[in-house]
C-alpha cells in the first residue's frame, strides 16, 4: 500500500480550517497530522473534513492549548496516547492503518524563552517530555511505525539559519539535541526528511515576528517525520509546502509530506 503522510502545526484548527481544506485540496495527503489545534476534540469541524473525503480521525484535544489530530482517508484505528511528565497535555495521539502501520503525532512542548530549568519551568518540562519519551521507546520498542509532529527542536546546523547565532536559543541548544537524539536512537528511529534530502537548509517554521518571513528566511526545521528503521527504505518524496507560510493568516509553521509504500 502506498500513502502520502503530511505533518502541520495549525495553530488553531478551527481558526484555520480554511487552511486545512486548502492543504487537503491541493495537495490530498492520505493522512493529515496536526498539532496544536486549540480545540476539544468535539469542536474539531470534523464534518467539513469528511465532505472532503476525509472520513476517520483520531484525536485529543483541550480548550485553547496543545491538542493533536489524525485526519485519514484511510481507515485507521485509535492507539491509545501517553501523558509525558505529567503535564495533563493533549501532546500526544497514535493511530493504526488497516496494512498494520502504526502513526505517532507528537506536540512536544516548546520550552519556553530561557534554556535553563533552574529559572524556567517550561525548559525543565520540554526536557522531561523528552526523557520519558525516550524511556518509554526504550522500554517498548516500536516496529512498522511512523513518528511524525511539531518536535519543537531543530536538530542539525543546516536546521536553522544560523547555527552559532542559535546555539543558546531554545529548539536548537545542545541539551535539547542531545535529548531529542536519544530519543531517536531509543526508537531506531529514522529521520525520513534527511534521509530524502540530506544535504542543504530545510525548514518548516518562521516567526510571527519577522516583517518579511520569507525575504528574511531565519527559519527553523521543527516538524519532524520518522520511521522504524525496519520501514524507513519505504520512505521517500519528503518536501515541506513552503507557500503555505504566506498564505492568508497563516500559520507559523509548514505542512511536512512524505510518502510511503507499504
Amino acid at each position: 500500500m502506498s500513502f502520502t503522510l503530511a505533518t502541520w502545526n495549525i495553530n488553531s484548527v478551527r481558526l484555520r480550517e480554511p487552511l486545512v481544506l486548502k492543504l487537503l485540496a491541493e495537495h490530498g495527503p492520505d493522512v493529515l497530522c496536526l498539532q496544536e489545534c486549540k480545540s476539544p476534540v468535539d469542536k474539531i469541524p470534523v464534518e467539513a473534513f469528511k465532505a472532503a473525503g476525509y472520513t476517520h480521525m483520531v484525536a485529543r484535544g483541550q480548550k485553547g492549548y496543545n491538542g493533536v489530530a489524525i485526519l485519514s482517508k484511510l481507515p485507521l484505528v485509535d492507539a491509545g496516547d501517553q501523558d509525558f511528565a505529567m503535564l495533563g497535555h493533549a501532546r500526544h495521539v497514535a493511530a493504526k492503518l488497516e496494512n498494520g502501520a502504526t502513526i505517532h503525532n507528537f506536540y512536544v512542548p516548546a520550552g519556553g524563552d530561557k534554556p535553563d530549568r533552574e529559572i524556567n519551568e517550561k525548559f525543565g518540562q520540554k526536557l522531561d517530555y523528552l526523557s520519558e519519551m525516550r524511556d518509554w521507546f526504550h522500554g517498548d520498542k516500536p516496529e512498522k511505525s511512523i513518528l511524525v509532529g511539531d518536535l519543537n527542536i531543530a536538530p542539525r546546523e543546516d536546521d536553522v539559519w544560523d547555527h552559532k547565532k542559535l546555539l543558546k536559543i531554545v529548539s536548537h541548544t545542545p541539551v535539547e539535541v542531545e535529548a531529542l537524539g536519544a530519543v531517536q536512537d531509543a526508537g531506531n528511529w529514522v529521520d525520513i526528511t534527511r534521509q530524502d534530502v540530506p544535504e542543504g537548509k530545510l525548514y518548516s517554521w518562521w516567526s510571527y515576528r519577522a516583517a518579511d518571513w520569507d525575504a528574511a528566511d531565519k527559519g527553523r526545521r521543527l516538524d519532524h517525520i520518522w520511521a522504524t528503521s525496519d520501514i524507513a527504505q519505504a520512505g521517500h518524496s519528503s518536501h515541506i509546502v513552503r507557500d503555505a507560510r504566506g498564505w492568508e493568516k497563516p500559520s507559523d509553521h509548514a505542512p511536512v509530506f512524505a510518502s510511503f509504500d507499504l
